[in-house]
């Protein structure tokens, strides 16, 4: 049970980190949007991500010299992918709303990222873990969307009380609004697939020297590669567009630019510590850990939230929204009991190592 706690433990404390980043993104101004991204997207998939894997894996540029090309160029291709799933996100809150584009995509996005890896390596899956998978993707699914709907009776609260909302669009806008924030949930679930699609990365880091759980920063780098291209030639793209390099001389600027900093580190801090889980969780890492970690986050964002105040007299809203992170609560236990049942063999040759041992 010790060799399946650690891992579980590590995907919680990513969680804390992956709820409360975003905590950042309300100090952008007075930069322009775009200034405070590069900086942000800089620090979180280039500059904490490498000095993290130089420190804990021996000869980093060896160990990727010697991985497949075909693995590096689908890490980062799919990390690309994540990036463009990140953009859609931000179009579709203009269509549809903050509430609803963030139910949407972290639904597809838990979803997708855990059953995409599971038919890839089905055949490495104990049978018996399957109905305790899927059970746990349907109750997290049901919670985002009770989640969802808490957050959409928030806003229409708000609205009444003449609070500005970033505007829905109705017709047949709020439906392509629908179909990119789909879009862009399934786009998300990349970053997942891609760093699961490393694992030969990681064997080869672990050759090197690395611990086992230290293998998944060297796997980050291959897939936030291509992240970083999407993400920096978006916002070098938006700040020719808007001439707003200038923002970055605007005065107060500089605790924006902090800002950045901090959300960049509190980022990459959720990957490399949710990697670590899942390097050492091993074939069904992927599966049980980002579902996890993404419905914990889910929590930890709404309990930020609501000691910020936005729940503020929404007694309604957030009894319901209580009631979806109950719902979590039980996804992930029964998500996190699917994670011990491990296949007869392997039981086998633990129960051997153990009487040889004794």
């Amino acid at each position: 049970m010790s060799d399946i706690l650690f891992p579980l433990v590590l995907v919680l404390i990513a969680s804390l980190f992956q709820g409360t980043f975003g905590l950042g993104m309300k100090y952008v101004k007075p930069l322009a949007w775009e200034a405070w991204w590069l900086v942000h997207a800089t620090v979180a998939m280039v500059v904490f991500p490498l000095l993290w894997a130089l420190l804990v894996v021996p000869d980093l540029g060896a160990v990727l010299a010697q991985a497949p090309a075909d693995e590096l160029v689908t890490g980062a291709m799919l990390g690309f992918v994540w990036g463009v799933g990140g953009i859609m996100f931000g179009v579709s809150v203009g269509y549809i709303g903050m509430s609803l584009t963030y139910g949407i995509v972290m639904g597809l996005c838990s979803i997708a990222g855990a059953l995409i890896p599971l038919f890839l390596k089905f055949d490495s899956v104990n049978p018996a873990s399957l109905p305790f998978l899927f059970a746990g993707l349907l109750l997290l699914a049901v919670a985002v969307v009770i989640v969802t709907i808490a957050g959409l009776q928030r806003d229409r609260k708000l609205a009444e009380a003449n609070v500005d909302l970033e505007g829905i669009k109705k017709g047949k806008a709020f439906r392509m609004g629908l179909i990119i924030a789909s879009l862009s949930g399934i786009f998300s679930a990349m970053l997942a697939v891609g760093f699961d699609n490393t694992s030969e990365v990681g064997r080869i880091a672990e050759q090197a020297g690395a611990l086992q759980r230290n293998t998944a920063l060297a796997r980050w780098v291959v897939v936030l590669s291509g992240a970083y291209l999407m993400n920096a030639g978006y916002a070098v793209f938006l700040l020719i567009k808007n001439r707003s390099f200038g923002s970055f001389k605007t005065p107060g600027g500089l605790s924006a630019l902090k800002w950045a900093v901090i959300a960049g580190l509190l980022w990459f801090a959720a990957l490399g510590i949710y990697g670590q889980g899942v390097a050492l969780m091993g074939d069904i890492g992927t599966m049980i850990c980002w579902p996890v970690m993404l419905g914990l986050s889910l929590i930890v964002s709404n309990i930020a939230a609501l000691l910020t105040g936005e729940w503020k007299g929404m007694h309604g809203p957030l009894k319901l929204m209580s009631l979806g992170v109950l719902v979590i609560i039980i996804a992930t236990v029964v998500m996190a009991y699917a994670s011990t049942l491990k296949p007869e063999e392997t039981l086998v040759q633990e129960q051997m190592v153990w009487v040889a041992n004794a």
